[in-house]
C-alpha cells in the first residue's frame, strides 16, 4: 500500500505542489491559478443555463466545496431586477433569455450582499443573438471586484469571436464547468502546511534502548509493547503464554472475554490464528492446544474483548523520502478496500485531521445509523504519535497498528507489529 508513487503524492502534498495526471488537468488548474485565491471554500454559481450548474454543483460539492444557499431581503430584492421565473438560491439562474445588465446586478449583490468568496459564471450562447456586451461586462467586473469571478464560456464555436476578444483582452476562460469544478476544488483544497509540525512527546531514552538493542528483522510483542508504551500509543492489555499452564494463570489476571492470538505468523486470521470472545476455561484450553500446533508459531498472546470500529494506523519508510505514515479502517479489508490515507512525517495536527477526513469510510469514523463514532481528536493523536516513534527510531522500516479498535473515550491498539532495519540497503527493500 506504500509505494513509491503514495510518497510522491505526500511530498507534494507537504509542499504545496497540486499534482496533475493529464495535461488538460495541467491547463485548468494552471488557469485557476492565475486568479486571486478565493478566501474560503463558498462558491456562488451564476447561469443562464441549469444544466452546467446542477454538473458544476455535483462535481465541488464532492470534492467538499460549499455552495451555500441564498436567501433574505437581498436576495429578494435581486430576484426583483430578473425576468420571472430565475432562481436566486444558489447557482443563481437567470435564464437564457438574461442580460448583460441583469448578470452585473447579480456579480454586485454577489460581490457585496452575499456570505461567498468567489463566483463562477456560466454564459454560453447558441449562436443566434451576439454577446460582446455580456463577455465585455464580464471583463471589467473580473478586474473590479474583490472575489474572483471564474468565466466558464462553453460555447467554443457557436461564440467563438467574443470568446476570442474575451482572451485578447487578457481574460482567462474555461471551455467545460466538470473539468474547471475539478481543478478548483483541488487549488481551494491544497491548504499546506506552513510551519514544522510539533509532535507529541516520547521516550526517546526508552525508545532508543529497544532499538539499539534489537537485531534487524521483526521485534518481539514484548519490544513491540515497549515501544508503543515509550510513544504513548495506547494498547491493550495483554500477556504471552507458551504453555497451558500459562494460559490460564494469564486468563484469570486479564478477565473474560478474551481475544487469543498466534504469535509467529504474520498474517494470523489466515492461518486460524485468532479467536474472539473466549468466555470459558474450556474454551480456552481447546483453543491454545489447537494454535500452539499452527506452524511457525511460538507463543500464544492473550488480551481482553474489545469492542469498537476497527482503524488502521501504518508507517513504511520509502528511500530519500524518509516515513510515509498511513490511516485508515483497520481489520482484514483493509489490503482489499484499500481506503488508505498518506502523508509524509513529521505529521501536524491539521494534517492528521486532514488524512481521517479524507477517507472514503470517514462517515463510519463519525458514527452512522445509530453506530458510535470514533473520537477523532484521539484517532489524530495516535496518527502523529506514531510519527514521533518514527522521528525517534529511523530504523522502522515498516509498522502496522491492525486493528486499532475506536470509540468515542478511547482509540486503543490490540494489534501491533514493528519490523527494523538499521543499515537500509537497496537489497532489503
Amino acid at each position: 500500500m506504500a509505494s513509491p508513487d503514495k510518497a510522491v503524492t505526500a511530498l507534494f502534498q507537504k509542499a504545496g505542489i497540486i499534482r496533475c495526471y493529464s495535461r488538460s488537468e495541467l491547463a485548468y488548474i494552471a488557469s485557476v491559478l492565475t486568479y486571486p485565491r478565493a478566501k474560503n471554500k463558498k462558491i456562488a454559481i451564476i447561469t443562464h443555463a441549469g444544466g452546467p450548474a446542477v454538473m458544476l454543483t455535483d462535481v465541488l460539492s464532492a470534492n467538499k466545496i460549499e455552495i451555500p444557499e441564498i436567501k433574505g431581503e437581498k436576495a429578494d430584492a435581486l430576484l426583483e431586477k430578473l425576468y420571472p421565473g430565475s432562481s436566486i438560491s444558489n447557482p443563481i439562474d437567470f435564464l437564457a433569455t438574461g442580460t448583460a445588465e441583469q448578470l452585473g446586478h447579480i456579480i454586485d449583490a454577489c460581490e457585496n450582499d452575499f456570505d461567498v468568496d468567489a463566483m463562477v459564471v456560466i454564459f454560453g450562447s447558441p449562436g443566434l443573438t451576439s454577446v460582446f456586451d455580456v463577455y465585455g461586462l464580464l471583463e471589467q467586473k473580473i478586474r473590479s471586484c474583490k472575489k474572483p469571478i471564474y468565466p466558464v464560456l462553453p460555447s467554443v464555436v457557436n461564440v467563438a469571436e467574443e470568446i476570442a476578444l474575451f482572451q485578447k483582452n487578457g481574460g482567462v476562460s474555461f471551455p467545460d464547468e466538470t473539468l474547471f469544478g475539478m481543478a478548483l476544488a483541488k487549488v481551494l483544497n491544497n491548504n499546506p502546511e506552513t510551519k514544522e509540525a510539533e509532535l507529541p512527546p516520547v521516550d526517546n531514552k526508552l525508545i532508543r534502548s529497544v532499538i539499539d538493542n534489537s537485531k534487524d528483522g521483526y521485534l518481539s510483542p514484548i519490544e513491540v509493547q515497549k515501544l508503543l508504551d515509550a510513544a504513548g500509543i495506547e494498547r491493550a492489555k495483554e500477556a504471552v503464554a507458551t504453555s497451558a499452564l500459562e494460559v490460564e494463570e494469564m486468563a484469570k489476571e486479564i478477565g473474560y472475554p478474551l481475544v487469543m492470538k498466534v504469535i509467529g505468523p504474520v498474517h494470523k486470521s489466515d492461518v486460524g490464528g485468532v479467536v474472539l470472545n473466549v468466555t470459558d476455561q474450556e474454551t480456552l484450553l481447546l483453543e491454545f492446544n489447537r494454535m500452539i500446533k499452527i506452524p511457525e508459531t511460538t507463543s500464544i498472546l492473550l488480551q481482553p474483548m474489545l469492542s469498537g470500529t476497527q482503524l488502521f494506523i501504518g508507517a513504511k519508510k520509502e528511500d530519500k523520502f524518509g516515513h510515509l505514515i498511513m490511516c485508515g479502517l483497520g481489520g482484514i479489508f483493509v489490503e482489499v478496500i484499500q481506503d488508505i490515507s498518506t502523508g509524509l512525517n513529521p505529521i501536524s495536527k491539521n494534517e492528521a485531521t486532514s488524512m481521517i477526513k479524507s477517507l472514503r469510510g470517514y462517515k463510519l469514523i463519525e458514527g452512522t445509523r445509530g453506530k458510535e463514532g470514533v473520537n477523532e481528536f484521539l484517532f489524530a493523536n495516535s496518527i502523529r504519535r506514531v510519527s514521533a516513534l518514527c522521528n525517534a527510531a529511523p530504523e522502522i522500516f515498516e509498522m502496522d497498528l491492525n486493528p486499532l479498535l475506536g470509540n468515542s473515550k478511547q482509540v486503543i491498539a490490540v494489534d501491533a507489529r514493528i519490523r527494523i532495519i538499521k543499515n537500509l540497503l537497496e537489497s532489503d527493500v
